[in-house]
């Protein structure tokens, strides 16, 4: 017997979110890149944001129409709403530097959105892992486990930014401003973690 009842179209629907988190992700990483000449991104990230919202309307759609489901109902919602979480919180904090006019983008807050983009592709490998069999249990566990760990890292990184952000910022407006960003961007890597946690829970129920 596999892992999941069989329904195919929602591990689909986890899928092609998966995928957007992914580019939404990627797309970030360039903006702080190449931040003085990327505002034209800004654009193309909000329309990722509106093709992920779409999908996750679609399991919400399909879960209200459908009688038996692979999951919980409470786990499909759940996890459909994180994952959707996870770009919501990359798309404001890149729309914040812009509305903030950052002066400079910081070596730390690349190395936050290096870490994001690793937990979200973990977050890719579980959703591409959800409809096989119980076999994948063990490695969705470990990409829980990964994803755990990633989210420790941000959470030392955000640390010593923060430190190094209070000794060395003399701008009182620029501290403030930095220190939002930085925290916004950490925060979807706990977005990340509350989806693994999420899917420790359905792999325990069904493995």
């Amino acid at each position: 017997m596999g892992l999941l009842p069989t329904e195919g179209k929602f591990f689909d629907y986890f899928e092609q979110l998966s995928e957007k988190i992914e580019e939404g992700g990627l797309l970030f990483s360039t903006i702080l890149d190449e931040f003085a000449t990327s505002e034209g991104r800004l654009t193309r990230i909000k329309e990722i944001e509106k093709e992920a919202d779409k999908i996750t309307l679609g399991i919400y759609q399909k879960l209200h129409q459908t009688f038996i489901t692979p999951l919980d109902r409470e786990d499909i919602f759940a996890l459909a709403h994180e994952m959707d979480t996870i770009l919501d919180v990359i798309v404001s904090a890149a729309t914040r530097m812009y509305v903030y006019k950052m002066k400079h983008i910081t070596p730390e807050l690349k190395e936050i959105a290096h870490i994001l983009n690793n937990s979200i592709c973990e977050v890719k490998r579980a959703a591409c892992l959800l409809r096989n069999d119980k076999k994948n249990a063990r490695e969705l566990m470990d990409i829980c486990i990964n994803i755990n760990s990633l989210e420790n890292e941000a959470d030392y990184v955000l640390r010593q930014a923060m430190a190094s952000l209070f000794q060395n910022e003399k701008d009182a407006k620029e501290l403030l401003k930095m220190k939002e960003i930085y925290e916004r961007v950490e925060g979807a890597t706990d977005v990340c973690e509350d989806v693994s946690n999420i899917i420790e829970g359905i792999v325990l129920k069904h493995g």
